[in-house]
């Protein structure tokens, strides 16, 4: 029987070199160079790290969990991605901001469609929510300094038990969330309660990470929006309490200097906030 005696040996190297002419013919030249580099990374953590084979099948059962998490309600990949700090790269290499505009913070997975569109003044939080009476205030504004007519403010927030509605039993039912319009003035003024430091969810993969590898899972306190006119970038942020413990420590990396306010508290316990918002034009 005739034996192959010159045979060459396959390496690790071969590999990835053929899964790259693999994708060199991909037509589109954007999803080229993406597919490119993920493998020349992917293979080029694998070997980094010398990868066993218990290792990985473990990283296949984490991702198929991290998927059967995910409902209409809950999006596990979105925490991953935010825990691993992926979401606040692309963030910054998305919404690049000229000096002295609103800087954009991470989208978050508890925003929702249909919230109620309210009056200025109006309250977002029901009757019965318990939490220290808050107003936050201020005015939208191009970056020449001049007020936006008209501006959408979408708002969300975490009630006083650190609870968004959609983990709440009755999650079909939308509170702590409305939609303002300014008026010629860009002034805004929202009522709602003070936001509260919380825990984000930790009951299933995302959570068993953080755990194993000694990270806390708790968001500082914050008030979510997403401000948006016709003619300028939107931007999605927060503002956050200066006095919260997690500033530096956020598990989701979302944190920014430029968003951190101070809530001063009246004769009454009630609490307010300032903060102008400055949009960037569209195409500049």
């Amino acid at each position: 029987m005739a034996t192959t005696t010159n045979a060459r040996v396959t390496t690790e190297d071969d590999i990835t070199n053929e899964v790259l002419k693999r994708f060199e013919g991909t037509p589109d030249p954007r999803l080229r160079q993406i597919m490119l580099s993920l493998v020349k990374h992917l293979h080029g953590f694998v070997k980094d790290v010398q990868l066993t084979e218990p290792e990985w099948f473990e990283a296949i059962r984490f991702l198929t969990a991290t998927g059967q998490k995910c409902t209409d309600i809950r999006q596990e990949f979105i925490l991953l991605s935010d825990t691993m700090g992926v979401s606040m790269v692309v963030d910054l290499i998305s919404h690049r901001k000229p000096a002295g505009a609103t800087e954009s913070t991470v989208f978050g997975p508890f925003h929702r469609e249909g919230a109620p569109h309210m009056k200025m003044g109006d309250t977002i939080a029901p009757k019965d929510t318990k939490g220290t009476p808050t107003t936050i205030s201020g005015r939208v504004l191009d970056t020449a300094g001049n007020p936006i007519d008209g501006a959408r403010l979408d708002v969300w927030q975490a009630d006083s038990a650190g609870f968004y509605d959609s983990q709440l039993p009755n999650s079909d039912e939308l509170h702590m969330r409305g939609i303002f319009t300014t008026g010629r003035d860009g002034t805004y003024v929202v009522r709602t309660t003070r936001p509260v430091h919380y825990q984000i969810p930790n009951d299933g993969p995302v959570g068993r990470m953080l755990k194993a590898t000694n990270r806390h899972p708790w968001r500082p306190a914050h008030t979510h929006f997403v401000v948006s006119a016709p003619g300028y970038e939107p931007v999605t942020t927060h503002i956050f309490d200066s006095i919260d413990p997690y500033l530096k420590s956020d598990a989701v990396f979302g944190v920014k200097d430029s968003l951190i306010v101070d809530f001063q508290t009246n004769d009454k316990g009630e609490a307010t906030a300032g903060f102008d918002f400055v949009l960037k034009p569209a195409g500049k």
